[in-house]
């Protein structure tokens, strides 16, 4: 089994998403607001990051504020399936601000029904 984690960057994608891979019958995922840790350090209070950025705080703010995380809990054979779908939906995830796609091992599960 694999847990496999989606950084989804373009969220007006997610509703079609979860629908493609609910027509592939890959489903159980878990999806969640996610942001990134230069949008967190740019909409920080703390005084002191000004040291840090400088300048490029104000270009951060610019920066999409959120993400959506997918989790799914998955049979390691569905992966392949799974990004797939990702890519016909999203396109390449290897281009710049489109996601980012890893899986972990799962050695112990209990709870699970597929």
């Amino acid at each position: 089994m694999k847990l496999l984690i989606f950084i989804l960057n373009k969220t007006e994608k997610l509703d079609r998403l979860l629908k493609e891979l609910a027509d592939e019958h890959l489903t159980g995922a878990t999806v969640f607001n996610s942001s990134g840790m230069a949008s967190q350090l740019a909409n920080s209070n703390d005084e002191s990051l000004s040291n840090i950025f400088g300048s490029l705080r104000n270009l951060l703010k610019d920066t999409k504020k959120e993400n959506k995380t997918i989790m799914m809990v998955t049979k390691e054979q569905n992966v392949p399936k799974i990004e797939a779908v990702i890519e016909r939906v999203i396109g390449n995830i290897d281009e710049p601000n489109t996601g980012i796609l890893f899986t972990l091992p799962v050695d112990y599960l209990r709870g699970f029904k597929q």
